[in-house]
């Protein structure tokens, strides 16, 4: 017994910290990396759609399947990853804005790789992607979903 708590007081110990939950962030990880994967899926089949079937500029296909990514990946992280359905017209632009560094990082490595060292645009594209998701993740679960 506390001396509060012998003079008739309430203990007024502040309680213990939270023990970080480390297994729901593993769950969240997997689900962000699974939800990633289908938009890196859509992203990518809708660039070589765009570029190589339909003809587009490289950088305009890009922002196109991109935005479809960004979209489809908002979607599912807001029901199956961070569990917010509350502002969604907010966090959307938050997350579209993440995914707004995503097409300006690809177009630098587009810039240099592309343009001025002759690599082809395919592999860039799908080279970049590790880089973008890695951005993407630590922003998104800061900024968008926080």
């Amino acid at each position: 017994m506390t001396a509060t708590e012998a003079a008739g007081g309430a203990d007024t110990a502040a309680p213990a910290p939270a023990r970080p939950d480390r297994r729901g962030d593993l769950r969240q990880l997997i689900r962000y990396a699974l939800v990633g994967g289908s938009g890196v899926a859509l992203d990518l089949v809708s660039f070589l759609l765009l570029f190589n079937v339909l003809g587009l500029d490289e950088q305009v296909a890009n922002v196109i399947s991109t935005s479809l990514g960004i979209t489809n990946n908002f979607v599912l992280n807001a029901i199956f990853t961070f569990d917010k359905r509350d502002r969604v017209f907010v966090r959307f632009l938050r997350f579209y804005a993440v995914g707004l560094t995503g097409i300006a990082l690809t177009y630098v490595l587009f810039q240099i790789f592309t343009s001025w060292l002759g690599i082809d645009a395919n592999v860039v594209k799908a080279g970049s992607l590790p880089l973008v998701l890695a951005t993407q993740f630590v922003l998104n679960r800061k900024w968008s979903f926080g």
